[in-house]
């Protein structure tokens, strides 16, 4: 064996989550093995999150019992609290969030797209949103939507790839003009962690509100939107979530705002008195009034188990074994492909890094490629970068050797 062979076998060996990565399926041997196509290695764990095999038995009861059986009934006997009971949910195991802050519905973008109306009109006779040039690509382009539906000025941070916004690049551009301030927590390129705490704080002193995106951090990295004094909160659920694809995201709306904002996509499971069905809007009281339409039951079925696992868990031992995967593929990296001219793009400093790695390549994409034929699973990301995404409960530092392993075979054969 290897020296980062036995180190893995090492670390899995002392690894006291360990256990709960067979809850996962096709994690197992067995099932590699004997099921075409199944993943040797995955590394997409940050952009799409295995499946929990209670989510497979729970979502088959749904449609038996409490669709097939109990049909619209179901509404009143489970249904219409659902997305404030699975928000509370989400919002006290991964998000350090008090009850009736966080729900879940509709997607990360029209989430978020709700927020940022409703903030900007909280904040009348400001005319600009900042925002930086390396931020996720639909948070980009909502804003510069909404700014050109609104007549504003977007201000643009030009961050790093390779690092990320800083407090100090938030200071100079806000001012007694900016209205919102919209930012990545856990960059989606290089894994960067942005300094919330102080962002916000800088954001609130000048004024503004600001949303964080949490979708690279939520069940990643350890979250605590009170403490912080956020105002919003968005994130996907089908990452560390493992809600599957297309699954609903959620909305964190601090409580004290909660009263004074007006959301702009008025519907009627927000209102209320939903079954009244009155000729005008009446928003309901609290986080509820952020609902449009009616919730997808279905959609929310496979978060279930898996927030009741990170509660069970505790985001601090799943991010102790984040640091734990991302270290030691950087510990690779720089011992054995280093010789091949690959570098490593995200933090060094483990409390500034989140839950992937990215190294860089001239050749990184058609070694992608050659690895998603082999089941070996990463992603790329433009420039030349291969994205390593480590979900701390369905993998194993063994998956993560042979996959680097197959990283270097792949590299030597195209020189």
């Amino acid at each position: 064996m290897t020296s980062f062979e036995t180190r893995a076998a090492q670390l899995d060996a002392a690894d006291p989550l360990a256990a709960h990565r067979a809850k996962f399926f096709g994690t197992d041997e067995a099932t590699q093995s004997s099921t075409p196509g199944m993943p040797l290695a995955y590394f997409d764990g940050n952009s799409l999150g295995r499946p929990l095999a209670a989510s497979m038995e729970r979502i088959e009861d749904f449609m038996r019992s409490e669709w097939g059986t109990r049909l619209i009934r179901s509404w009143e006997e489970k249904w219409v609290d659902l997305p404030l009971e699975l928000g509370d949910r989400i919002g006290a195991a991964a998000l350090g969030a008090a009850a009736g802050q966080t729900l879940v519905a509709d997607s990360t973008s029209v989430l978020m797209y709700k927020a940022a109306r409703a903030a900007l009109d909280a904040r009348p006779g400001r005319t600009e949103i900042v925002l930086d040039t390396d931020n996720f690509p639909t948070d980009r382009y909502l804003m510069e939507g909404i700014a050109a539906e609104r007549n504003m000025t977007l201000r643009w941070i030009e961050a790093d790839p390779a690092t990320g916004v800083t407090a100090d690049q938030v200071s100079e551009v806000v001012s007694d003009k900016t209205a919102l301030v919209l930012l990545s927590h856990v960059s989606y390129r290089s894994a960067f962690i942005a300094d919330a705490p102080t962002i916000t704080r800088i954001a609130h002193d000048a004024g503004a509100l600001i949303i964080w995106d949490l979708s690279h951090s939520v069940g990643s990295v350890v979250v605590e939107l009170d403490a912080w004094g956020v105002d919003f909160a968005v994130g996907c659920s089908y990452k560390y979530l493992c809600g599957g694809p297309g699954a609903p995201a959620w909305l964190y709306v601090r409580k004290d705002l909660q009263e004074q904002l007006r959301q702009p996509i008025q519907g009627w499971f927000g209102a209320k008195d939903m079954f009244l069905m009155g000729p005008g809007y009446q928003p309901a009281a609290g986080i509820r009034r952020f609902i449009t339409g009616t919730s997808p039951v279905l959609g929310m079925q496979a978060l279930i188990d898996p927030v009741e696992l990170i509660s069970e868990v505790g985001m601090p031992a799943i991010r102790a074994k984040s640091q734990l995967l991302t270290q030691y593929v950087i510990d690779f990296a720089d011992e054995v492909l280093a010789p091949l001219n690959v570098t490593v793009s995200s933090p060094r400093d483990a409390s500034i890094r989140g839950g992937h790695v990215i190294v860089n390549h001239p050749d990184m994409q058609e070694v992608n490629s050659r690895l998603w034929a082999e089941d070996i699973i990463p992603d790329y990301r433009d420039p030349h970068g291969l994205r390593l995404g480590l979900s701390p409960l369905s993998t194993s530092f063994s998956e993560v050797y042979l996959g680097l392993e197959r990283v270097r075979e792949v590299l030597l054969s195209l020189r």
